[in-house]
C-alpha cells in the first residue's frame, strides 16, 4: 500500500480525495514526496514510543491503548508530586493548577466585552436561576455583593443553554465595537458555592474547565471527576483555552471594524458555525475550515472526510508545548512530558484479539478522553484525525500559514488553493 492510500485509510477517507490534494498542492508548492515523508515520520514516532512504553510493535490494539493510558496516569502522578497537589479534589488543588498554568502561559491582552456592558446585559435579561440559587431578588443587589466574573461563568452551568440561546445571546445583536475593550484574560478557579449545579455540568461534559471567549474568562470548576489523570487533563485543557481565547479575540477585533456585519459574524463565531456545502469538481483544491469537533455529534459527518483544517487541533498542539514547560518548572518532568510532543497527528492500525484492524490514536487528548470513558470502553480518535489533516497542510505551507488561513477564512468556512 502506497503512502497516499495508507494515509487515506488512517483518515477513513476516499483515497481519491488525498490523490487530488497531493496533485494540486505539489503543483502549487513544487514539493514532492510529502505523503511519503508524513508516513515515514508516523512510523518512526510509533516505533519510538512503543519502545519507550516497552510494547512490541506486533502487540494488540488493547495493549497499546493500555500502555498509553498507563503513561498518562504515571505522568499525572508525577505532576501531582512535583506541584504539591494531593488528590485534585480540594480547593487549594484547583487554585494550584491555575497558578501553574498562569506561570507558564504567555497570554496577550484580548478584545473583550466590557464588564459594564456585561452588567447591562444581565440587567436586561436577569439570570433568575442564578439569582434564586444565591438568594437575590434583583440583579443590582447581586452585582453589588457578588463577583461578576463568577456570575458570568455560572450562566454556563446554572441557567443552561436554552436560556443562553433564547434570552441572553440575542442581546449580542446590538453590540458594537465600543462595547469592547482591550484587557487581560481572567483565569481563575471558581468558589465552591457553585458545586451543586457544577457537578451536573462536569459529569455531562466530562471536564471541569470552561470559558467565555467573548468576555475573556477562563474558569476551573472545583469539582473532581474522580478519574485518574485529573491534573494533567485539567492543565492541558487550561492551556488549550489560553490559545483559543486569543485566537478568537483577534478575529472579533477584526470583524468589529464592519458594524453592518459585526453582530451576525460574532454570533456565528460563538455558535461554532461550520459550512455545510459541497463544492463542484475543480482543478483547484477546496479546503473547509472546521472550527469545532464535528465528530462529537456525528463521527460520519461528510465534512470530516474532505480536505480541511481545524484550529482546535492547532490550539491543542500549542497546549502540549505549554504542558511540557509546566513540567520543566516542577523539576525534570518536562523531559518526561516530551513523550507527547508531536504525537497529535500520529496513529496507525493494530490488530485486536479477533484479528481485526483497529485504529489507535497516539494523541494525548484522545488518550486522556479514552481514560475518562474507560469504564464504557469508548476509544477516542477524532483529535488525532483532525490533527493529521492539519499536518498535511503544514507540510506544504507551514504552521504560521495554517494559523493565518484559520483566522482569515473561518467565517467564510472554506478557501481554495
Amino acid at each position: 500500500m502506497g503512502a497516499i492510500e495508507k494515509i487515506a485509510e488512517i483518515l477513513r477517507t476516499d483515497k481519491d480525495f488525498v490523490y487530488a490534494v497531493e496533485k494540486r498542492l505539489s503543483s502549487v508548492t513544487g514539493k514532492g514526496g510529502v505523503f511519503e515523508k508524513i508516513l515515514f515520520e508516523n512510523e518512526v514516532r510509533i516505533k519510538d514510543r512503543l519502545e519507550r512504553l516497552g510494547v512490541p510493535h506486533e502487540a494488540h490494539a488493547k495493549d497499546v491503548y493500555d500502555a498509553l493510558i498507563a503513561r498518562v496516569e504515571s505522568h499525572d502522578a508525577e505532576l501531582c508530586t512535583g506541584s504539591g497537589v494531593e488528590r485534585c479534589n480540594l480547593p487549594k488543588d484547583f487554585d494550584r493548577a491555575v497558578e501553574i498554568a498562569k506561570s507558564v502561559a504567555k497570554i496577550p491582552k484580548g478584545f473583550f466585552i466590557k464588564m459594564e456592558k456585561a452588567a447591562e446585559l444581565l440587567m436586561k435579561e436577569p439570570p433568575k436561576k442564578v439569582m434564586a440559587y444565591l438568594g437575590y431578588n434583583t440583579v443590582d443587589e447581586m452585582l453589588a455583593k457578588e463577583d461578576i466574573v463568577e456570575i458570568l461563568a455560572a450562566l454556563r452551568f446554572v441557567e443552561g443553554s436554552e436560556w443562553l440561546n433564547s434570552s441572553f445571546f440575542p442581546q449580542y445583536n446590538k453590540l458594537t465595537k465600543d462595547d469592547f475593550e482591550e484587557r487581560e484574560v481572567e483565569i481563575r478557579a471558581l468558589s465552591e458555592k457553585w458545586n451543586k449545579y457544577a457537578k451536573i455540568f462536569v459529569m455531562k461534559k466530562w471536564h471541569n474547565v470552561s470559558h467565555l471567549k467573548e468576555f475573556g474568562i477562563l474558569f476551573v470548576i472545583p469539582v473532581s471527576l474522580g478519574i485518574s489523570g485529573e491534573l494533567l487533563r485539567m492543565l492541558n485543557l487550561i492551556f488549550h483555552y489560553t490559545h483559543e481565547i486569543p485566537f478568537y479575540s483577534d478575529i472579533i477585533k477584526k470583524i468589529s471594524e464592519k458594524q453592518e456585519t459585526f453582530a451576525e459574524n460574532l454570533q456565528s463565531l460563538l455558535r461554532g458555525d461550520v459550512l455545510d456545502e459541497r463544492f463542484p469538481d475543480s482543478e483547484k483544491s477546496n479546503w473547509l475550515v472546521i472550527q469545532r469537533y464535528l465528530a462529537k455529534d456525528d463521527e460520519n459527518d461528510w465534512r470530516l472526510f474532505v480536505p480541511h483544517i481545524n484550529p482546535e487541533a492547532l490550539h491543542w498542539l500549542k497546549a502540549e508545548a505549554d504542558l511540557e514547560a509546566s513540567g520543566s518548572k516542577l523539576g525534570n518532568l518536562g523531559h518526561e512530558l516530551k513523550f507527547w510532543n508531536d504525537l497529535d497527528w500520529v496513529g496507525d492500525y493494530f490488530k485486536d484479539e479477533s484479528g481485526n484492524n483497529v485504529l489507535v490514536s497516539f494523541d494525548l487528548v484522545d488518550t486522556v478522553m479514552s481514560l475518562v470513558k474507560r469504564h464504557e470502553q469508548v476509544k477516542f480518535l477524532y483529535h488525532h484525525q483532525e490533527a493529521l489533516w492539519n499536518k498535511i497542510f503544514i507540510e506544504y505551507f507551514g504552521l504560521p500559514q495554517l494559523e493565518e488561513y484559520s483566522k482569515n477564512f473561518l467565517l467564510r468556512g472554506h478557501f481554495e488553493i
